[in-house]
């Protein structure tokens, strides 16, 4: 089945959307990037109240797309990013729980590979997979950054889930997935962004920063969550152009 002509939730001029596109989940953080760390930016779609934003970031051109919650509103926008506006590289942005003690919140952490027990891979395309690897070009430069910003990066699997892991038994979840499978964290998007990107044979990754442990009885403030986050996106926005 072949899509239709024009986008269905994505409303603007394909030269509106940047061929490098970092992807909260949250429209509301979307605008808050763009309107804090982006000249010119522009907003150029907000079908649904999907946000995204397009302007600059030391001289490069970015956008800054919601995903909105799960892997089914991922797959439709970076579906119709890749499809229609030729996306070459992605970034997801976001939060997630840590399934690890050796973890603290706030740290940030990189996909080293994605696993999730849905079957969103065969429903996609027919394929019969659980496990995504991101792109290691990009991998490489958000590592590197890293080091160069003096930010503690941890590096692992991380698990996609289709329900929010502080609402469910995620003990019974993990006892699910394969012993070779060893994730450090949880979080609902990240596995649909690295399938479709397969797909489509370009470049994606996902950055999170760690805001919920059973391990830990730490609740951020709103300064500390805003100071963390920001770190998350520098990373991410100097890893992108």
């Amino acid at each position: 089945m072949k899509p239709q002509e024009y986008p269905i939730h994505i409303k603007c001029k394909k030269e509106e959307i940047a061929p490098s596109v970092l992807m909260p989940g949250d429209p509301l953080r979307a605008k808050y990037i763009a309107e804090k760390f982006l000249k010119n930016a522009k907003l150029v779609t907000s079908v649904r109240n999907m946000f995204g934003y397009t302007g600059t970031y030391k001289g490069k051109k970015v956008t800054i797309m919601g995903s909105g919650m799960g892997m089914p509103s991922m797959s439709i926008y970076s579906f119709e990013l890749f499809y229609y506006f030729n996306v070459q590289k992605v970034i997801r942005i976001g939060t997630c729980g840590v399934v690890t003690p050796d973890i603290e919140v706030p740290e940030l952490i990189l996909a080293n590979d994605v696993y999730s027990l849905s079957n969103f891979a065969y429903i996609y395309d027919g394929t019969e997979t659980h496990l995504e690897l991101p792109s290691k070009k990009l991998n490489k430069k958000i590592i590197e950054n890293a080091k160069k910003q003096g930010k503690k990066l941890n590096v692992g699997t991380i698990l996609t889930c289709d329900q929010f892991g502080p609402y469910i038994d995620m003990d019974r979840v993990l006892k699910k997935i394969p012993k070779n499978v060893k994730p450090i964290a949880e979080e609902m998007e990240a596995y649909a962004l690295l399938h479709v990107a397969k797909v489509f044979k370009r470049e994606a990754t996902a950055i999170v920063t760690a805001v919920d442990s059973k391990f830990s009885d730490v609740v951020l403030s709103i300064e500390d969550r805003e100071k963390s986050l920001d770190d998350m996106i520098l990373l991410a926005l100097d890893s992108i152009i």
